[in-house]
């Protein structure tokens, strides 16, 4: 943590090209912020890949952990080069990657990984017990990609107050950035739990398209104040969120969802909306979570 007391922005690498790449969009985020960055890696085993806690052999720890220090002193060497005057930390475990990676995104401000390929995929696998997005502390960001620097950041809201976390971070990623935010609300013909949902209600004679005009309104209005500096542009679509979050994310700077909703964003952490977004989306994508869903 910074001398500050401001939290870090936490990347984890593992040697892979992902990580590399999620290495240089955390400091980049660091640097916007103002804050330190951890690079963390986890070398130990999974406790979960045999069915309760294993302590590996000494030696082979030893050589995971000397490894694991060759790593972390490349990558601290790399960005501090890349981004001078960054306070770049580094930090290994011997538990595995998902234990470890929760374990220090409670003192996390942002969790940065690379794109869900090879080993990486497993920290995403959609089980409620593995799932980082799912359970980290703090709002977990996927870097896979390009990031267009002069594109919007997007945020996926379902009118409910369960996207409220994610629309508070897209404001706060948007003022940071001096980007643009475009605020998506979607609906589908499919989708009664969100056309029927106590919040959804529309008024006597208003289309389901002005009732989501209505909702989308009452969610910003108040982050509007907060944040004077930042442009908004709302948009609300009928079609499903996936699809239009995925067509958002070409030419987008960052895409935030919540991890959880109604309607559309039900369950999207461990279901097809998410998965889509780790896999297929074409910029970085940020997942936020709320205290309420521990």
């Amino acid at each position: 943590m910074s001398a500050t007391g401001n939290p870090p922005i936490v990347v984890a690498v593992d040697g892979s090209e992902t990580a590399a790449a999620a290495a240089l969009w955390a400091a980049g985020e660091a640097a916007r912020r103002h804050a330190s960055l951890l690079v963390f890696t986890a070398y130990g085993y999974e406790d979960t890949a045999f069915g309760g806690k294993v302590y590996p052999p000494s030696d082979w720890l030893a050589v995971k952990e000397a490894e694991a220090d060759t790593l972390l002193r490349r990558t601290r060497a790399a960005l501090e080069s890349a981004v001078p005057g960054l306070d770049v930390a580094t930090e290994a475990s011997d538990r595995g990657p998902v234990p470890g990676l929760l374990e220090v995104s409670e003192r996390a401000r942002i969790l940065v990984t690379g794109e869900p390929v090879g080993a990486i995929a497993g920290l995403f696998s959609g089980s409620p017990d593995v799932d980082l997005a799912a359970k980290a502390h703090c709002p977990v960001v996927v870097v896979r990609g390009s990031e267009s620097v002069d594109g919007p950041v997007v945020v996926g809201a379902d009118g409910s107050p369960l996207s409220e976390a994610a629309i508070a971070w897209a404001f706060e990623e948007a003022s940071v950035r001096n980007a643009p935010l475009v605020a998506l609300y979607t609906w589908h013909d499919g989708d009664t739990a969100g056309l029927f949902s106590d919040g959804n209600v529309a008024f006597q004679g208003e289309s389901l398209r002005d009732s989501g005009r209505r909702l989308l309104a009452q969610r910003l209005a108040g982050w509007q104040e907060k944040y004077p500096d930042v442009r908004v542009e709302r948009r609300v679509e009928h079609d499903r969120p996936r699809d239009r979050l995925l067509s958002a994310s070409r030419g987008a700077q960052l895409v935030v969802v919540g991890s959880r909703g109604r309607g559309g964003f039900t369950g999207l952490v461990l279901g097809s909306t998410s998965q889509a977004l780790l896999h297929h989306a074409a910029c970085p994508v940020m997942v936020v979570r709320t205290e309420k869903e521990e």
